[in-house]
This record gives C-alpha cells, structure tokens and sequence, in this order.
C-alpha cells in the first residue's frame, strides 16, 4: 500500500486528486494539506511514502516546503513528486534541487498520475533521464549555473522560486569514478548506457550512484543532475569540463 499526502492550494484540484487516488487500489491517502507549511506538520505526522505537491502556493512555496519536509524526515524518506502547470517551470527547477524526484503536469490524465504515483512510490526515477536533465540544462543556461557559484533559480534569495541560498556541495568527497558516473548522468544517460560506456555493470553504476548521493547529503537523481551543473562538472550545451 502507497501511502500518499496531497498538497494543492486550489481546493477543487485537490479534492480532485484526492477522490482519484482514492479510487485506486494499492493507495491510501494519508492527508490534505492547503498550503505549504500545513503540508510540512502533516508529512511529519501522516510519514507517506509520496507526496504530491503543488508548488505555486501562496506562503510557503512547494520548494520551501520540500526542502523543510526532506530535511526533517526519518529514513526512508518521502518521496516527492512536484505538480505544476508548465514543464519548463524555474519553480520545479528549485524543487528538483530541493530533492524532489520529479514532476508531473496538472493537465496529465489519471492514469499517468497514477502510474507516476506508483514510479516513485517504488522508488523508480519517474522519466527518462533526458528529460530532467533537458530541465536542469534550460535553467542552468538562462542562469549562467555551471560555474560552481550555485546560483540557479530556487538557489538564491531574491530568485522568486522560494528557495534557500544552500551552496552546491564539494566533490572533493568523490573517487575518480563517482565523478565520472555523476557528469554521465547530468549529461541524460541511463544507468545501462553509463554501465555500456565504462564497460562496467549496471549494479555497480547503482553502487557508484548511491554512494555518490550519500556523501553529497543528495535525495533523488534529478538533485544529483542539478549538482553536477551547479558546481560546474557539466556546462550548459558544453558537456563535463
């Protein structure tokens, strides 16, 4: 069973995804929650698996919220599937780099909302990994990220996203080969084509991966890709350094 929290600051969208989800098999809805900061006190009580986030809300913004709900969450921690109005969206851009998993148009039909649930309910990466990366390249351009300021929208204050100033981690941490496996990711390839292109096995891109997130304190893959452009390991257009 997919425990899942719904955050949508217009009631009838909400009340919308509420009655759809609920209709499902294989998912319970946990909570509602109106606004960001009500979303932050349901998520630490309700502990879902997936939130659904709405992320232009007024108050605390579903980046804000994102960030405070993942920062405080035991392990394992939710989940985080961002909704919005448009794809090229700076606000999902600040969320993916807040740690959400993906994103999800308002206008998707019922079906893919709910096969988007059970992606990241079972911690599957939610789309190709062109397409986050398509995202993350379109505002680290717009934003002259890429040169390890970590100044990209939802970065900063003064961004409009919402989002905290929290710098880009150091890769000091990483091996030769974690940075190797991160810059192939921010460039879009899959963990199969990274195991094709290092002639080695797709469980150990998975155990690079991981242990890559690990020492960088990172959430999902799509924070992961924001980082390798934020602290310049991969350029807008230009591919690694």
């Amino acid at each position: 069973m997919t425990r899942v929290l719904v955050v949508d600051d217009q009631f009838l969208i909400r009340a919308g995804l509420v009655g759809l989800l609920r209709a499902a098999p294989g998912i319970e809805v946990v909570g509602e929650a109106g606004d960001g900061a009500e979303a932050v006190a349901l998520a630490a009580t309700t502990r879902p698996d997936v939130i659904l986030m709405d992320i232009r809300m007024p108050g605390m913004s579903g980046i804000v919220a994102t960030e405070k709900i993942l920062a405080g969450a035991p392990e394992p921690a939710p989940r985080v599937l961002v909704l919005t109005t448009f794809d090229l969206d700076e606000y999902v851009y600040g969320a993916l780099r807040a740690g959400a998993s993906g994103f999800l148009l308002k206008d998707s039909g019922p079906e893919r909302l709910l096969a988007a649930v059970a992606a990241v309910g079972g911690g599957d990466a939610l789309f190709a990994p062109s397409v986050t990366c398509r995202l993350v390249e379109a505002f680290a351009r717009q934003s002259g990220t890429g040169t390890g300021t970590g100044t990209g929208p939802g970065s900063g204050s003064g961004s409009g996203t919402g989002g905290s100033a929290k710098p880009p981690p150091d890769l000091k941490a990483l091996t030769l080969r974690e940075v190797e496996v991160l810059k192939l990711i921010a460039t879009g390839l899959s963990n199969a084509d990274i195991a094709d292109h290092l002639y080695i096995s797709e469980a150990t891109v998975k155990t690079h991966l991981n242990r890559t997130m690990t020492k960088l304190d990172l959430g999902s893959r799509a924070q992961a890709v924001v980082v390798a452009y934020e602290t310049g390991l991969v350029t807008p257009g230009g591919g690694g350094r």
